[in-house]
């Protein structure tokens, strides 16, 4: 039986005893392992660039000059491999939006299940969104406020669009469809224009809250 890679994290929170509860929590699971750790936003950009971690679990409200949403673009822009799942007890549209278009690709809430965040963390390694239901819920009430959203996709986006829903990537899209990247790109990047959405994690959300991939779905 193949070795299962080793998904390596770090947490960033200015609690110690949170950070020390996600490490007890993922002490028993097998294919994570918390690397390190940081207090604060800046701590946070040190520790990656020592660690080069998978995946970061990513507070967002933090004391200091750099909150967690300043930090998820940081590290986003920084180190583009590196995945961030925003941790919150907070749910308003500025932070969610504000932690999805720094570049997060899943939220989470602070008392989630183990099996959660376990969860959040692999689809988060492997490029896929998870968002916790009250996030889900503010992304919804956003999209509610356009009754003609995804109106203007083309076919070709449609179809990107349900496979973006399914999780795949890029190449995997290309694969499929007989695309070019370079294509599979241009068509993200109108989707995302159209939807209004920060990133493939947003469009998602919005596709499957506002039915959209049903719709695709119904008219073939």
């Amino acid at each position: 039986m193949a070795d299962t890679q080793t998904i390596r994290i770090i947490t960033v929170d200015d609690h110690e005893l949170v950070r020390k509860g996600i490490r007890f929590t993922l002490l028993s699971v097998n294919d994570i392992e918390v690397v390190g750790e940081a207090h604060n936003g800046e701590e946070a950009l040190l520790v990656c660039a020592k660690e080069n971690p998978d995946v970061v679990i990513m507070d967002m409200r933090m004391e200091g000059d750099m909150d967690g949403i300043a930090a998820t673009r940081s590290i986003r822009e920084c180190y583009p491999t590196i995945q961030v799942v925003a941790l919150s007890s907070f749910f308003d549209r500025d932070l969610v939006q504000g932690a999805l278009k720094a570049g997060a690709i899943g939220y989470v809430v602070k008392d989630s299940s183990r099996h959660e965040l376990v969860e959040a963390i692999r689809s988060a390694h492997a490029g896929r969104p998870t968002l916790a239901k009250e996030a889900l819920e503010i992304l919804v009430e956003i999209g509610k406020n356009d009754q003609s959203i995804g109106s203007d996709l083309t076919e070709q986006e449609l179809q990107v669009l349900i496979f973006l829903v399914e999780g795949l990537s890029n190449p995997q899209i290309a694969e499929r469809q007989n695309y070019s990247v370079a294509a599979v790109k241009y068509h993200v990047s109108n989707i995302l224009s159209k939807l209004g959405a920060a990133n493939r994690t947003e469009a998602v959300a919005l596709a499957m809250e506002n039915n959209l991939v049903l719709k695709i779905n119904s008219n073939k």
